[in-house]
């Protein structure tokens, strides 16, 4: 996959969702980064910034802060002694993350994973990273609607990025024709819609 990805001159980010103790995360960049040939990955905050250190050092991250699963709720918007919930704290995180790692697009290369499923959280959350590209999964499939996300591109175009697996691998299950033709018709139409928001 990855390298059909290059051969059509496409990044690739792998959905990793690694975070360990810095030793360990060091092997996982080297199997994501090197082995395996991702320009970027996502990234489980809980063990602090040590554990992210080693996958920022190497490549794009998007770092989990609020995911599309129904089951999020229940850590990721706990509220926490300050009145912030996890998720808006682990937004500042990003945030001073990626301080240091603004390209000259505005856009830092530390991003942010915000699922499309809780799109009531997104103006706030937008508000802590402001320089974030932000992961958008959760169209589709989970439910998620691309006409609730605009928040997410304030800053430009190219701040964020919706991503859809089921919706379109397993569109002929719902529009009928191949495989190939029903994915790439709702691939378009997702392409098309996020355009339309983004504006």
């Amino acid at each position: 996959m990855v390298d059909a990805a290059r051969a059509k001159g496409l990044l690739v980010l792998l959905d990793a969702k690694r975070g360990d103790i810095p030793v360990t995360a060091e092997a996982y960049a080297d199997a994501l980064y090197d082995a395996l040939g991702a320009d970027a990955v996502t990234a489980n905050p809980l063990l602090g910034r040590d554990a992210l250190a080693p996958l920022l050092d190497r490549g794009g991250t998007f770092v989990l802060v609020r995911t599309s699963n129904p089951g999020a709720a229940e850590l990721q918007d706990a509220q926490l002694a300050d009145g912030d919930t996890l998720s808006e704290r682990l937004a500042g995180m990003v945030d001073e993350l990626g301080a240091e790692r603004v390209g000259d697009s505005g856009l830092s290369d530390v991003g942010a994973v915000v699922g499309a499923t809780a799109p009531e959280r997104l103006n706030r959350l937008r508000a802590r990273m402001p320089r974030a590209p932000l992961l958008l999964p959760g169209v589709g499939a989970q439910g998620g609607r691309v006409d609730d996300l605009a928040a997410a591109w304030r800053p430009g175009r190219a701040a964020a990025l919706v991503t859809a697996s089921r919706s379109i691998a397993r569109a002929h299950e719902e529009r009928g024709g191949t495989p190939a033709q029903a994915a790439r018709a709702a691939a378009g139409e997702l392409r098309a819609a996020a355009w339309s928001a983004s504006t």
